[in-house]
């Protein structure tokens, strides 16, 4: 299994500690997109700023990808092999008004847009919110 995580982090030019391979390993458990906050509750007994310099780390070299889903703190989910951060790879996210969870919609493309010559895209966020379907929404409203 730790190949697995040695792997991903060399596939994009990371070199693979220990504590990488620990902040890597706990980021693809979550089933949604994460905070930092969500990650320093996860790795309670890791410094927190060796995972903020690994996120940063994992970010710059597009082992992972961020958004603002409107809640206040920026989400992080890891990329798809595949995946390059290119205005091609971008997706739309969800985000639940009740549980407060954020999901990656991969089956949903960010559309094209015809801008003028002189501007050029870095990044476009696209955030639909609405109830998840999985949460008790009645308890959390």
């Amino acid at each position: 299994m730790s190949n697995l995580f040695v792997n991903l982090l060399e596939e994009r030019d990371i070199k693979p500690t220990a504590i990488r391979i620990l902040v890597l390993k706990a980021m693809l458990e979550f089933d949604r997109a994460f905070s930092l906050s969500d990650l320093e509750s996860q790795l309670d007994t890791v410094d927190k700023s060796t995972i903020s310099r690994a996120i940063h780390l994992f970010h710059e070299h597009q082992l992972i990808h961020s958004f603002d889903d409107g809640s206040g703190s920026v989400k992080y989910s890891v990329c798809s092999r595949d995946c390059h951060c290119s205005i091609e790879d971008m997706h739309a996210h969800f985000y639940c008004n009740y549980c407060k969870k954020a999901f990656c919609l991969d089956n949903i493309s960010i559309p094209g847009f015809q801008l003028s010559p002189v501007m050029q895209i870095e990044s476009v966020n696209l955030v639909i919110k609405g109830y998840c379907g999985q949460c008790n929404k009645l308890i959390n409203s």
